[in-house]
């Protein structure tokens, strides 16, 4: 289980990406800095496979709290300290549905590799290189979703649009809620956070 769980991670190096002579993969990724996610895809990379299989099999949401066990101690992780330990923005919109109309449909231009409007649910290929990134990006380590990664669905589409387009997120809510399902025996949400999980414990 462990070894499905780092597999999948992403880890952003923010330095050397930023430093890159390429302007549209360094705007791109100054966007994502902007957006307020820097904190959660650039933290330290460490990882311990047993205390994350412990905590899966431990874990459970009781209050709207995280809660596991491992090795014998309780850990409670809440919405506020998810947030505060990433840095995420806790204001913003919470509803990706909500993301301006205008900045999708400027978007299924500007993210079109032909120039052509994308549709907000459309093949990778479809997009210019540094979108392609984000998206990649986005599907590993924010929607971390099971399935192919070929294919931008509408959501991620909207998450894209939202950090291109400077529109405030409340990553930390947004975040929080994926990694409580992440947590719920049986869940279909995909673990694959392992990076982040691992600085909380």
């Amino acid at each position: 289980m462990a070894s499905s769980l780092i597999s999948n991670t992403v880890h952003v190096l923010f330095d050397s990406v930023l430093a890159m002579e390429n302007s549209d993969i360094v705007a791109t990724f100054e966007a994502l800095v902007a957006s307020g996610l820097q904190g959660f895809l650039g933290c330290p990379a460490v990882i311990y496979e047993a205390s994350l299989i412990e905590f899966f099999q431990n874990g459970s949401v009781r209050d709207g709290m995280v809660i596991s066990t491992i090795q014998g101690k309780s850990v409670e992780i809440s919405e506020a300290m998810f947030a505060g330990k990433f840095e995420l923005p806790m204001d913003g919109l919470t509803d990706l549905n909500e993301v301006p109309k205008d900045l999708v449909f400027d978007a299924k231009s500007v993210f079109s590799f032909t120039g052509e409007q994308v549709s907000t649910s459309c093949k990778k290929r479809e997009m210019k290189i540094e979108f392609r990134l984000l998206s990649d990006i986005l599907a590993k380590s924010i929607t971390v979703k099971a399935g192919s990664f070929d294919v931008v669905t509408h959501e991620r589409f909207l998450m894209m649009a939202a950090i291109n387009g400077g529109v405030r997120i409340s990553w930390g809510r947004l975040m929080f809620n994926i990694f409580k399902d992440m947590v719920i025996p049986g869940s279909r949400q995909a673990r694959v956070i392992a990076i982040q999980i691992c600085v909380l414990l």
